[in-house]
């Protein structure tokens, strides 16, 4: 018989497993004996280096066997992430050199806690882990955006004395009203952007923006070590099989190996891995330059930009970079809670069976990393699929970024999301954080996910307030 790799001998089991909770829904009995679907080990949402904290810092542990080198650099990666950057030039040459536009200090300025950001709650509120991408149509430098010419790719709300920063950034809110089908009301609120108090000048007349909330950190370099081939086994660009769901790769650029390349990390898999993700946000969110990205951000219509002084080419030197890279990559996953309750099992067999599980997949094992072998071979649970997926007008930023469309976006992990209030203290989801609880993020869902949350809509009390479990659970 041929050999088949154990991940898509998992894939092919997990299929008959879905066809089986549909046969066994029509009779009800699944409801009414949800443990007939509990698995062996889902509560490792890691594999084995699965962490077990439900505390403020549940995000912030190195996995489980690290070498010891490896371990001790965790912990200096974790200085460099969460300590601030400073003007250069400064006494601490290791960390000056912030700017001279930038959007916040330190990596915890956006990842508070190893977690997730938040857009501002009130006018003239800094964002918290927030910020605006910005270009004009048309294709930039290796197919990527092409920036917007005055103000750059992103814009940056905060500067180093004497540069002027770039504006303001002003959200309104519009309430939406619906309804499910037993009655029960809800209200949505749909963002409106717009940038004020420009410094710079007018934004050209054609600039297209799209708001970005930075994500959990867990659990990357589980990301990273997933095979290429098994992310892309279940891409179905042409919809082939029929069932409504496209998910397609995006097609980046590796700046290091100078070549196209699988996206995988950032909301529209823009970047191929963890070095050059992390290098960008140096870069973008703080002006710190690297060797990977060795050119402040300065437009030519910034002057007081171009001329200020720079903390040393790169502002932080290889191996404390690298040292980053480690930290991000290592962070443990937290393991799941309540996973074995009823409530939470049945909440489980619901979104497989309103079909979530299409774009979130529920598995993956990972291959060899070729850098921590604590992170190979491991099967973990992360609920995505890596891949865009058209998400529909209401969630359309208009922008497209390398191979993904203005409405497509890629399926976010949702490993960790039931901890996002303890480590992070608020409740907004999706892309924007638009979403004010994870019920509001299900039904701003459209496109490929409409048939979903058009089943979603018809559940009762009971089964809405399982799947939540469910997913408060992860």
């Amino acid at each position: 018989m041929r050999h088949i790799h154990s991940s898509r001998l998992r894939a092919l089991l997990f299929t008959l497993f879905l066809s089986g909770l549909t046969i066994l829904a029509a009779c009800g009995s699944l409801f009414d004996n949800p443990r007939n679907i509990l698995e062996e080990g889902e509560e490792l949402s890691g594999g084995q280096v699965t962490v077990f904290n439900t505390t403020r810092n549940a995000f912030g542990h190195p996995a489980p066997g690290l070498s010891r080198e490896d371990g001790l650099n965790f912990f200096v990666g974790n200085s460099f992430f969460n300590q601030n950057w400073v003007t250069a030039p400064a006494s601490t040459t290791a960390r000056d050199g912030v700017g001279p536009l930038f959007n916040t200090r330190s990596c915890a300025g956006c990842h508070a806690f190893d977690g997730r950001g938040r857009a501002p709650n009130k006018p003239g509120e800094l964002g918290t882990g927030f910020l605006i991408r910005l270009s004009v149509p048309g294709a930039g430098p290796n197919d990527g955006p092409l920036p917007e010419a005055t103000y750059g790719g992103q814009f940056q709300d905060q500067a180093i004395l004497d540069v002027p920063d770039e504006g303001q950034i002003k959200i309104t809110y519009t309430e939406i009203n619906g309804a499910f089908a037993d009655g029960t009301a809800y209200t949505l609120r749909k963002p409106d952007y717009e940038l004020v108090d420009l410094q710079y000048g007018p934004l050209d007349p054609e600039t297209l923006i799209s708001p970005r909330v930075a994500p959990q950190i867990i659990g990357l370099g589980l990301l990273e070590a997933i095979r290429e081939e098994d992310i892309l086994a279940r891409a179905d660009p042409n919809d082939s099989d029929g069932d409504g769901i496209s998910g397609r790769p995006n097609t980046v650029w590796d700046v290091q190996s100078q070549s196209q390349t699988l996206g995988r990390f950032g909301w529209k898999a823009n970047q191929p891995n963890l070095a050059q993700q992390t290098a960008g946000a140096f870069l973008g969110d703080m002006g710190i330059t690297t060797s990977l990205f060795p050119d402040q951000n300065c437009t030519d219509a910034q002057t007081a930009c171009q001329e200020a002084r720079d903390g040393g080419k790169p502002e932080i030197i290889d191996d404390d970079f690298d040292k980053v890279v480690l930290y991000a990559s290592t962070l443990a996953v937290p393991g799941r809670r309540d996973w074995d309750s009823d409530i939470v099992l049945r909440g489980k067999r619901l979104f497989a069976e309103t079909g979530c599980t299409a774009c979130h997949a529920p598995l993956f094992e990972t291959g060899e990393h070729p850098r921590f072998p604590a992170l190979s071979n491991q099967t973990i649970r992360p609920y995505t699929d890596l891949l865009l997926h058209d998400m529909g007008p209401e969630l359309t930023d208009g922008r497209p970024d390398f191979q993904a469309s203005g409405s497509e976006w890629r399926t976010p992990p949702l490993w960790g999301i039931g901890l996002f209030e303890t480590v992070n203290g608020h409740t907004t989801y999706l892309h924007d954080g638009r979403a004010r609880n994870l019920m509001e993020a299900v039904l701003w869902h459209g496109g490929e996910a409409e048939v979903t949350k058009q089943k979603v809509l018809q559940l009762d009390e009971r089964e809405r307030d399982a799947l939540i479990a469910f997913l408060e659970s992860l």
